[in-house]
């Protein structure tokens, strides 16, 4: 099921195709044996629900752009969608999430110990699928794919350390502090780390990986911030359907109930009035059961009536921009094209 972009004239019609191909490999993954109840079903379990699978589309992507055959690049694109499921179940129960793509999350269905058992299981998967390189490709490539991964996951564990010791220590970040913490987390995870993995193993030139690696992080970093703003700004009872819930999969206001420090909330706290701002801050200390939906709809409104929504949104613009100039120094082909088109996808039009 080789999937090439020169197949597909639309950025969506590739991204359905290179998800479904993705997700097959990623359940092809998983052993077929016992225990299927405490363990196996509860690995599969997000894998299955779906979701865009783009960081995977962007290992082969940027294979494909430096020359590379996207078959080469599979296991690597299967170990970060299996990555990226572990430390979804990780990252929901360290915020206290109640929904993962439309569903109720791992640990409220099965409990913390069990999904937390099941998200461990799936890093181990990790790197059991990396090895599978040295098969395929030169050992010195696969050994390069495998320490830049292993690269890539402490990034997240730094950056993710950061976002959640801001609110276990009740403290609120500056924006140099914020940049620093979406540059390991998202810019790595969700961009650098995937393009960088493409061009390692179409064993493009240190330019182009260099390059490739700021455009890759420019869209990661603006894809996390429109993500922070369809939190507060999408709403679909019907594809999500309990109180205040998100249409694009997770709590509409879910990030105010986490006290999440966002950009967002950055901007809205340095606009407000010293009263409001007071406010805002008690809102986003207390704890989720204390987040009342009154809560959330007041921080909403000062955040649009304040233009904190619109300032986020603009810098959102400024990664798009960013991304845009460092792939137009990038090799001509028709994933260059499709890349293009998944910028705005990404940090600008997304909508679910």
């Amino acid at each position: 099921m080789k999937i090439l972009s020169s197949d597909h004239k639309e950025l969506n019609t590739y991204l359905m195709a290179a998800s479904e191909w993705i997700g097959e490999e990623t359940i092809l993954c998983f052993p077929d044996g016992e225990p299927k109840e405490y363990l196996y079903d509860l690995m599969r379990d997000y894998p299955q629900r779906g979701g865009k699978r783009f960081r995977p589309a962007l290992v082969l992507l940027c294979c494909e752009l430096f020359g590379g055959d996207p078959e080469d690049a599979l296991n690597s694109a299967v170990a970060l969608e299996l990555f990226h499921n572990f430390a979804l179940i990780h990252d929901d129960i360290e915020d206290e999430s109640l929904l993962r793509r439309g569903k109720p999350t791992l640990h409220l269905q099965h409990g913390i110990a069990l999904a937390l058992n099941s998200g461990d299981a799936l890093l181990g998967l990790v790197h059991e699928t990396l090895l599978k390189n040295h098969a395929r490709l030169a050992s010195t490539t696969a050994v390069r794919i495998h320490q830049h991964l292993n690269k890539v996951m402490r990034a997240t564990f730094e950056g993710q350390a950061l976002d959640i010791g801001w609110v276990a220590k009740r403290t609120f970040p500056d924006r140099t502090a914020y940049h620093e913490m979406i540059g390991r987390k998202t810019g790595w995870y969700s961009g650098k780390g995937p393009c960088q993995c493409g061009a390692l193993i179409a064993d493009a030139s240190a330019a182009d990986f260099d390059t490739v690696g700021t455009f890759g992080e420019a869209i990661g970093i603006g894809f996390q911030i429109r993500d922070d703003l369809l939190n507060l700004t999408e709403k679909s009872e019907a594809e999500a359907p309990s109180a205040g819930a998100g249409g694009y999969g997770k709590e509409r206001g879910g990030d105010i109930a986490e006290g999440k420090r966002t950009l967002i909330t950055i901007e809205l706290l340095e606009r407000l009035e010293a009263k409001d701002a007071e406010r805002a801050r008690n809102i986003l200390l207390q704890t989720r059961e204390q987040v009342s939906e009154s809560d959330i709809d007041w921080c909403i409104a000062q955040a649009e009536s304040t233009g904190a929504l619109d300032a986020a949104a603009d810098y959102c613009q400024k990664q798009a921009d960013l991304a845009t100039s460092a792939l137009k120094k990038l090799p001509k082909h028709h994933a260059q094209t499709l890349l293009a088109e998944l910028v705005d996808y990404l940090t600008i039009d997304r909508k679910a």
